[in-house]
Parts: structure tokens; sequence; C-alpha cells
């Protein structure tokens, strides 16, 4: 887009605000679906509008361009205000692509030269819904692993069981990224309670296999390590056959069937003696 070209596009923009914004508003209603309000939409609207006016004024626009920088801070604000209540891509480029739309309708069909114009002003709409597009991808990426994150943090809890016990039930696939989660939430709750002993119970996870196996006994070396004495429970019969078939070692570290019977043994080996009561019936 030329300066002339740029200048007669901010004049329609101008001239023609009332009713454009109108036009504008009215074709991005019928897609939103009643998601949003008609006070929010039309704000929104208003500083596109307005931030595109200033982008086009006095000068060759481009959007990546420092004229433009206004007009891309109100589509980065646009684009992450819907994909964090869950807008879909089209829903959030709708109130972008709309203003083609009230643009045709702003200019004189008949007139050759305000149709060359505005094919120069859909071009320009449409890098800025790209534009749009490409923020609103990088705010669901964004929260897409803020939410992965908090997840391993909710999925890997270390949980004291008694004094000096700490233990670390494990469920579902444990995998690089969540074995690291494991290992610093560990060994920083054993900095944290000077805790001798820490039970890994992975009664939940549906297989073992080799690079689980490394994961595991990689968090036992680095508790050791901290001083901590660590036992793995949950040893399944299927989970105890797959580990003897694929040749895992777990060396000289203590395997239960169960988290109480790894509780029993830690209380034992840190001196408690079990009793059992009998009531009188």
């Amino acid at each position: 887009m030329d300066a002339d070209v740029a200048a007669r596009f901010a004049a329609v923009l101008q001239a023609n605000r009332d009713a454009l914004l109108k036009q504008w508003r009215a074709a991005t209603v019928t897609k939103l679906r009643g998601r949003q309000t008609e006070a929010e939409l039309a704000a929104q609207i208003e500083d596109v509008h307005g931030a595109l006016v200033q982008a086009v004024s006095g000068g060759t626009p481009d959007l990546y361009g420092p004229e433009a920088a206004e007009l891309r801070a109100v589509l980065t604000d646009l684009s992450t205000r819907r994909a964090r209540v869950g807008f879909t891509p089209a829903e959030t480029t709708a109130a972008v692509f709309a203003l083609k739309d009230a643009l045709f309708v702003a200019i004189d069909s008949d007139d050759a030269q305000q149709l060359r114009d505005y094919l120069a002003y859909a071009t320009f709409v449409d890098e800025m819904g790209v534009y749009t597009f490409e923020a609103y991808a990088k705010m669901r990426e964004s929260l897409i692993t803020e939410q992965a994150e908090q997840l391993l943090e909710i999925s890997t809890p270390v949980v004291k069981l008694w004094d000096g016990v700490l233990a670390v039930p494990l469920v579902g696939t444990l995998d690089s990224a969540r074995a690291q989660v494991v290992m610093e939430r560990l060994l920083q709750a054993l900095a944290d309670t000077s805790s001798p002993y820490a039970i890994i119970d992975i009664t939940g996870v549906p297989a073992v296999d080799t690079q689980v196996a490394q994961h595991i006994l990689k968090t036992v070396v680095a508790a050791r390590l901290m001083g901590a004495d660590c036992i793995i429970s949950g040893i399944r019969p299927q989970i105890a056959q797959t580990v003897v078939a694929l040749g895992i070692e777990f060396a000289d570290i203590v395997t239960k069937a169960s988290l109480a019977d790894a509780l029993t043994h830690t209380l034992r080996a840190s001196g408690f003696e079990l009793v059992r009561s009998e009531r009188a019936g």
C-alpha cells in the first residue's frame, strides 16, 4: 500500500467512522454467537479502529513497522483476552476480518479507483488477521504449557506419612518431564524435613519399562546423595514379571508389594516396634 492509498484509507476510516463501526460490529456479532457483550465488542472494535487510523495516517503503512506499534499492541491484547477465556481462532479473528465487509459497504463499488483501493485495504486487513491469529496461537501455547506444568505438580505430590517418612504416590505414565518434577519435589521435601526415608509408590503406574525404571533409579540415587534411603512399593505381580523379563536390576533398593508394607519397613528401620493390640470382645 503506497502513501496515497494509505491516505485514502485513513480518510475512509475517519469520514465513515460511525457507520463503519456499526457495520463492523454487526458483521462480527453474528460470528461470536453471543459469547461477548455488545459493549465489550464495541470497545474492542473502537480500539482497533483508532489504532488502525494512526497506523495508516501519514506514510506507507507497514504492520510490522514502528508506525503500527499501537495497532500490534491492540491486536495482541484482543488475542490474549480471547485466548484466555476460550474463544476459538475463528471467533478471535472475526473482529478483524469483519472489517472488510464494513469497508466494502463504505466505498462506492461503481468507482473503479475505490475498488482498486479496497483490494489494498483488504490485503492490509488480511495481514492484521494473520497477526491476530499468530498472537492467539502464542498465547494458547503459553496457556497449555502453563497448565501442563500445573498438572505435573498436582500429579506428583510428596506427602508425609510419619515423622521422617515421606511418600511419593505416582499415578499414570512416568516420562522424562514428570520424572524430573518428581526428583525435584522429593529432594526439596527431603531437604526441608530432613527425613531419612522416602517411599516411591508405583501402585498407580500402569506399566514399568526400561525408561520408567531408569527414571526411578535416578530418583533413588539422587535421594541417597541427600542422605535418604528410598523404598519402592506397589510392585504388583505383572510388574515384577516385566522387570525380570527386561533384566532390570534394582540392586540393593528395598522393594515392597504395597505402601503399607513399605511404611512398616521404614518404621522398623527407624527403631519403632510394631505390636498388634487385641481389644476385649
